[in-house]
């Protein structure tokens, strides 16, 4: 006898891969999208199912493999509950319930959610642009207008500070030329109707200070030094909003610890450490370099030689201030060894339930670098666990 419930289904729709359990009177779809999955394999590490296996990741990321992916999901294992789409750091998971976006496994307080506890001051932030421009994640919503110095038709720089500006001619020496009118569209230079009866150029000097933003260029061109202009800064004017994406945020810290007003609060979801073990690394691979998501690791700027003294350098190396200890590096790695990842515990908010405390053994397991093959299906790879 065939049965009919449930049926599974899988298919690829552009950058995502779409799973698909039908029940008979719900149908659940669990979807990733490539594009964003970085190869962390946290997904994999936390599977109640073991359904979701890690592929290999220094290919695929650097499209060395055409057909592969940096994880595999197995829609006939997984149970649609959804701890991989609330565990994923980079939310490329996502689950579906009848075509509605939900996670139950919440709605029920039945799993905790990570405590990232991104935030910015407001009164602290200026509306500069740094976080935007070291942010590796595009996680930063700068909701800011747009000033002359990078739109033309922006605002006007002079609309970023409160300004006092006073603005005085001297009408003794002022001979009407207009030339100051010509510079600034804050001035005009009303003529009188010229008459020979008089043989003089008469007027006035008409200034509107909505329009001026006190650069003194007047001032400087009048051929008479006639007009004086003085201005004060009384205070800063901060338009728009900077916030943070937190669905976007991998929380790498790169905006928090370059900020420059310290406006910026975030907590990294995993502690711990990670040693990266240069000398065993071969040079010019660099696969760890493409693969991290969080730009934590580099390749070392060559050292003169007369600086070395014998020693031998090192020709890869980690910020870990950066390091958000996800593991793409790790499940990247060629080599045996030359990474160590060891978490050692996970920032969350809300219950610890028994299945996360289950989970988060698994994810504070140690583990190193050492891609392997033997024993696991094709285009599939295994990682030396530490005892």
């Amino acid at each position: 006898m065939t049965t009919l419930f449930p049926k599974y289904s899988k298919k690829i729709d552009g950058t995502s891969v779409i799973m698909e359990q039908k029940l008979l009177q719900q149908v659940n779809n669990l979807i990733l999208d490539n594009e964003i999955c970085t190869g962390c394999g946290i997904c994999s590490e936390v599977c109640p199912e073991e359904a979701i296996t890690v592929g290999a990741v220094g290919g695929s990321q650097r499209g060395l493999v055409t057909d592969g992916a940096n994880i595999t999901v197995d829609e006939t294992k997984c149970s649609y509950c959804g701890v991989c789409v609330i565990m994923c750091p980079f939310s490329a998971l996502r689950l579906l319930i009848d075509n509605e976006e939900r996670l139950p496994i919440l709605e029920k307080e039945g799993f905790p959610t990570y405590d990232k506890g991104t935030a910015i001051d407001q009164e602290k932030c200026v509306r500069c642009t740094i976080c935007d421009d070291v942010c590796p994640r595009d996680a930063i919503n700068r909701d800011v207008p747009l000033f002359e110095g990078q739109d033309k038709d922006g605002l006007q720089k002079g609309n970023a500070v409160d300004l006092k500006i006073d603005f005085s001619v001297d009408d003794e020496k002022c001979t009407k030329c207009g030339l100051c009118a010509t510079l600034c569209e804050a001035i005009t230079v009303n003529h009188k109707p010229f008459t020979p009866e008089t043989g003089k150029i008469e007027g006035e000097v008409v200034w509107n200070v909505q329009l001026c933003d006190g650069c003194n260029v007047c001032a400087e061109a009048c051929p008479e030094e006639a007009i004086t202009v003085t201005r004060e800064v009384v205070g800063r004017v901060k338009l728009g909003e900077v916030t943070i994406i937190d669905e976007e945020c991998c929380t790498c810290r790169w905006c928090a610890i370059n900020c420059p007003t310290e406006a910026i609060t975030v907590n990294k979801i995993f502690e711990g450490d990670i040693e990266f073990h240069a000398e065993k690394c071969p040079g010019g691979c660099s696969t760890c370099v493409d693969v991290c998501p969080a730009n934590a690791i580099y390749l070392p700027t060559p050292k003169p030689a007369k600086e070395m003294k014998g020693v031998i350098e090192s020709n890869i190396a980690v910020n870990k201030d950066f390091c958000i200890l996800c593991g793409a590096c790790v499940n990247a790695c060629p080599g045996e060894d030359i990474i160590v990842l060891k978490r050692t515990n996970v920032r969350i908010k809300g219950k610890e339930t028994d299945l996360f405390k289950k989970i988060k053994e698994k994810l504070c397991t140690p583990r190193t670098s050492r891609v392997f093959e033997k024993g696991v299906a094709p285009g599939q790879v295994g990682l030396k666990v530490l005892e």
